[in-house]
């Protein structure tokens, strides 16, 4: 399972408040901490669903997954890569063969040209590496927060809290942030857990939200955190 990005994934979504009870800090972590111990017991592997093989590859697939499902992504990127090894590879794509090839993950014009200079980016200032801080990634054409912190914990090992669509609503209906911002939800999260958690917790967030607690229809029968949601609009279990 997984995620998605770029400055299309940045844009905010257009969701509808959603009311849950707030308590204090102290409660509010301890109720976190067996939030975090169910769905660690429920999804011991919380495993990126992008396929890829090096942090290049995953950024690529981060930035064609914007607005597109990871199993489409999946079925693009290995001709893809075939094609195009290397950044510079990448940074000298002939725009209308990238745009075909990618063509069947959406916004493929605008995605096609993230790619080339982004490739060229990575290529003539950081040698052909992906960079590995935040203030280097967002640098990147077409890498936001929610991009970087991808990158940086998956194919890094650095503590990061992805912030997607699924996140922020899951994270809200538990009453973990009363904010609708990526970046403030991420900081909420970040204070109420250690560093060592961030990574895996907001995984199994992102998945909890992408089958479990969906959008319009909550699978709210089967939610294993069910009795730790606050959500008073919550169905019947």
């Amino acid at each position: 399972m997984h995620l998605v990005l770029n400055p299309l994934h940045n844009r905010p979504s257009l969701v509808p408040a959603m009311t849950t009870k707030s308590l204090p800090s102290s409660d509010l972590r301890k109720r976190l901490r067996e939030i975090a111990k169910i769905l660690q017991r429920t999804m011991p592997s919380p495993n990126m669903e992008l396929d890829h093989r090096s942090p290049w590859e995953l950024l690529v697939a981060t930035i064609l997954s914007a607005q597109c499902t990871d199993q489409r992504v999946n079925q693009v990127t290995p001709s893809l890569f075939r094609r195009y090894r290397q950044p510079a590879e990448l940074a000298a794509a002939h725009l209308p063969e990238l745009e075909q090839l990618i063509r069947s993950t959406g916004f493929f014009k605008n995605k096609a040209k993230h790619l080339i200079a982004c490739g060229k980016a990575v290529t003539e200032r950081f040698g052909e590496q992906v960079p590995h801080t935040m203030d280097e990634l967002i640098t990147l054409p077409g890498v936001g927060r929610k991009t970087a912190n991808v990158i940086l914990g998956n194919a890094f090992g650095q503590p990061s809290i992805v912030v997607d669509t699924h996140v922020k609503r899951v994270a809200k209906r538990l009453g973990l942030t009363r904010s609708d911002n990526p970046d403030r939800v991420e900081q909420d999260l970040q204070r109420l857990m250690p560093e060592s958690q961030w990574t895996a917790f907001s995984q199994r967030v992102l998945l909890h939200g992408r089958y479990v607690c969906l959008a319009r229809k909550p699978q709210c029968r089967i939610c294993p955190v069910y009795r730790h949601c606050p959500w008073k609009e919550k169905g019947p279990q």
